[in-house]
């Protein structure tokens, strides 16, 4: 790690950063690939570039670990998940550092991941003690059906930058609870919360081959875990065409295929709603992680009756947000994660100033340089323009009127993604109507925050196939045995 970059960061345990990679419960590879502070642009330091042989090592690995991972009782694999969580809470801080310095999220959001994405952990293992099956009475008086389920076998998942640990315990935590063993690529950008987890998992109790994690280049990594068959189930976090591509690799082997997709979340308020819950909402939802968040409200629907109101409101409060540097004092607002976010955010906005918005605050470069942009709020949005087309992730609110609930119904459907979408009535019967016509796998109504463990995690259309997290969660690794007995 440069110096410097050391020095800001602060860790208390210095051996949970990492230079390499963990195979076989082995620290392997030359550091060659930089990672950069997003908000310094400094050099944290490198990581492995491993390429096919390497990923082929691992999955070997993980497919050596798994008869005796999966024989394991499941109270025995539920006292891993347990001490694995406990050991991320012990060393919440670090972590949490360690994630702001490469992901460039405000520390107290870097802290809250790090318990959300322990609970993931504490959740899934006790969910390992009730992977129940079934006696279903046979057809004739002499036969039984017995219904039993089994881990499906090795995961290759491959996980983002925007949650870099959350993103890999919902996928791990089910994948090692139901018995499964994992190999994982996290993205280049932010490996080091992975390999920090992978530190704590190995002291928690998981077995050699158990967890395995490979970071390089991402076309030799992925088409391992997509095309090897020794690899029976692949889970992805990402963009919908990487997530398109990846699937169609999966084909040949025909794999158990979970993805969590991109997003374009509508968010609804209607003239009975609270405006001042509603904006309180709207900051939550839009502006958490410097809007790069695949559940982000990304486009605001805002009835006549309160749509001044609620315009001025978000402004102000949008304005409020502090942006800067997370390790350098108390923020609300990081940076964008590298210029091409930057730009692509630039991008949306220019396009909707170009089609008659109007510009309530920020809609420019933060005056500390680098990717920092000030949170914006765009009022009289085009309803077809990028911002309402494209996922902007990034921290741009654009502001849309609507006059009909049909109406907001029909333009908040009018996507392909279908991943989150929020609405603030304070109509029972309409909040019924409105959460049953959204077309998304989640609405968050009056409450701009839904993420949980508890929750099931994913989307319809194309935001994905699967769920993540809940009691449904682990079903994405377990099959489904059937055994027919004649007495």
């Amino acid at each position: 790690m440069a110096d410097g970059e050391l020095g800001r960061i602060g860790l208390k345990r210095s051996n949970l950063f990492r230079e390499q990679c963990y195979i076989d419960g082995k620290w392997v590879g030359e550091p060659e690939i930089e990672v950069r502070n997003p908000a310094t642009r400094g050099v944290i330091g490198r990581i492995p570039n491993l390429g096919r042989a390497e990923t082929l090592r691992a999955v070997a690995a993980a497919e050596a670990a798994l008869p005796e991972w999966r024989a394991l009782p499941a109270k025995a694999r539920a006292d891993v998940l347990r001490r694995w969580n406990d050991l991320m809470l012990k060393h919440q801080e670090d972590l949490a550092r360690l994630m702001t310095a490469e992901q460039g999220k405000p520390l107290a959001e870097a802290r809250g991941e790090i318990a959300y994405a322990g609970a993931f952990f504490e959740w899934f293992g006790e969910e390992a003690r009730r992977a129940y099956g079934d006696i279903i009475p046979g057809p004739a008086a002499d036969r039984r059906i017995m219904v039993m389920k089994q881990p499906v076998g090795v995961v290759g998942a491959i996980t983002p930058w925007n949650f870099p640990a959350a993103m890999i315990t919902r996928k791990v935590g089910p994948a090692i609870a139901a018995g499964c063993t994992v190999v994982l690529k996290p993205s280049e950008l932010t490996p080091y919360s992975a390999l920090a987890l992978a530190l704590l998992g190995e002291e928690a109790g998981l077995l050699a081959g158990v967890l395995n994690i490979v970071t390089g280049d991402a076309e030799p990594i992925g088409q391992v875990l997509t095309e090897d068959p020794r690899i029976a189930k692949f889970t992805f976090t990402g963009s919908t065409p990487v997530g398109k591509k990846l699937a169609a690799q999966c084909a040949s082997t025909v794999k158990r295929v979970s993805l969590e997709l991109g997003g374009n979340a509508p968010f609804l308020v209607f003239d009975d709603a609270d405006i001042e819950v509603a904006a309180a909402g709207a900051i939550v939802s839009k502006f958490r992680n410097t809007g790069q968040t695949c559940v982000c409200a990304n486009r605001f629907f805002v009835q006549d009756g309160v749509y001044e109101a609620f315009a001025k409101l978000l402004a102000e409060k949008a304005s409020e947000l502090v942006v800067g540097d997370g390790l350098a004092g108390v923020t609300q607002q990081g940076p964008l994660i590298n210029v091409k976010a930057l730009q692509k955010v630039e991008a949306h906005v220019a396009d909707a100033l170009g089609h008659g918005a109007k510009v309530l605050t920020g809609a420019q470069r933060d005056s500390q340089g680098g990717t920092f942009y000030q949170p914006t709020v765009l009022r009289d949005v085009a309803p077809d323009g990028l911002l309402a087309r494209e996922e902007t992730f990034g921290p741009v609110a654009a502001l849309v009127r609507f006059r009909t609930e049909e109406d907001a119904i029909r333009m908040a459907n009018d996507s392909r993604a279908g991943l989150a979408a929020y609405a603030y009535t304070r109509d029972l019967s309409r909040s019924w109507r409105v959460a049953e016509g959204l077309q998304y796998g989640m609405v968050g109504m009056n409450t701009g925050l839904i993420s949980s463990e508890t929750l099931p995690f994913g989307g319809v259309k194309e935001s994905g196939i699967g769920r993540e997290g809940s009691k449904y969660g682990i079903e994405e690794f377990l099959e489904i045995k059937s055994i027919v007995v004649q007495l």
